[in-house]
């Protein structure tokens, strides 16, 4: 999975796509490079959905960082390339 585009929630719900770089398999905690975070997904078939698909229209999904460090990892899954595509080129919701 390193250096690979994933999708990782969190114990907070958090929802995180980006490429991950470190992994600390025993503290649950994971460093993804340019980061964005999804708050809300519309037309999807459940969280997974963005790691398959990626995020449609009218979902909720801020700006990305060069690097976040997420603790409390609950799951990661490898995006596909339609996906990853998808995440890199929606649009910041600033509504």
């Amino acid at each position: 999975m390193l250096n690979q585009p994933v999708l990782i929630t969190t114990a907070h719900r958090g929802v995180f796509f980006g490429t991950l770089t470190e992994w600390d398999v025993d503290r649950q905690i994971a460093t993804l490079t340019d980061a964005r975070n999804c708050f809300y997904w519309s037309k999807c078939g459940g969280f997974l959905d963005l790691a398959a698909s990626g995020p449609r229209d009218g979902s909720k999904v801020g700006a990305a960082v060069a690097s976040l460090v997420l603790p409390n990892v609950t799951s990661i899954a490898v995006c596909s390339a339609a996906a990853a595509a998808a995440w890199r080129e929606i649009k910041v919701w600033t509504e």
